[in-house]
C-alpha cells in the first residue's frame, strides 16, 4: 500500500471513529433540563444521569414551598401553577458541554423574574450565554407561564432551546390541581 493510500485509510478510520463516538452520545445536540435542589447547585460536575436520578427521587425538588403535589411528582403540567422559586439546570451543545442554571420566580401564574447563570465551555458560548442572560428578562418577565416558549433570544439559539426545556420542567414542578 502506498504512503498516500495509507494516510487516506487512516483519515477515514479516524473520521469513522469520531462519528461513532458522537453518535453514541445519547441525545447528541439535544437540550436537556433537570430540576436543581437549590439555588446554589450550579454546574457541580455531576453527571446528567446523577442529576436526573436525584430529581426523580426528590419529587418536587427546586420549589421553595415545602408543600408537595402529586402532579408535580408525576411530572404532569396541569396549567395551574403554585407561586414559588424554582431552579433548573439546562444542558446543551453538540455533546452537552454547555449548561445554564435558570432560577424562576412564579407569582399569580406568571413569571415574575428569571435569573440565568451560564456555565460555558468556550468563549463563544460565554458570549452567547451573557447576551441571553442580559436579554431574557425583557422577553419573559410578567408573561404567563402556561404555554410560554421563547424564540432565539439575543442570537443564542442553543441557549434558547435549553431555556425552553427549563420552562417545561418548571411547569411540571409548579403544577397543582
Amino acid at each position: 500500500m502506498s504512503d498516500r493510500n495509507d494516510k487516506a485509510v487512516k483519515a477515514v478510520a479516524l473520521t469513522a471513529a469520531t462519528l461513532a463516538l458522537l453518535g453514541g452520545v445519547a441525545g447528541c445536540g439535544e437540550s436537556k433540563a433537570t430540576p436543581m435542589d437549590d439555588q446554589y447547585s450550579g454546574n457541580s460536575g455531576e453527571t446528567q444521569q446523577s442529576q436526573e436520578e436525584q430529581s426523580q427521587s426528590s419529587g418536587d425538588a427546586g420549589a421553595s414551598d415545602d408543600s408537595s403535589s402529586s402532579d408535580a411528582a408525576s411530572g404532569k403540567d396541569t396549567g395551574n401553577y403554585k407561586d414559588g422559586t424554582y431552579s433548573v439546570n439546562g444542558q446543551y451543545g453538540p455533546v452537552g458541554e454547555d449548561s445554564i442554571d435558570v432560577h424562576f420566580t412564579i407569582k399569580d401564574q406568571n413569571i415574575e423574574t428569571v435569573e440565568v447563570i451560564g456555565h460555558p465551555f468556550t468563549q463563544i458560548s460565554k458570549q452567547h450565554q451573557t447576551d441571553f442572560a442580559n436579554a431574557i428578562n425583557g422577553v419573559v418577565d410578567g408573561k404567563p407561564l402556561k404555554g410560554l416558549k421563547v424564540d432565539k433570544v439575543a442570537g443564542a439559539s442553543w441557549t434558547s432551546d435549553a431555556f425552553n426545556k427549563a420552562l417545561d420542567v418548571v411547569r411540571q414542578q409548579a403544577s397543582v390541581q
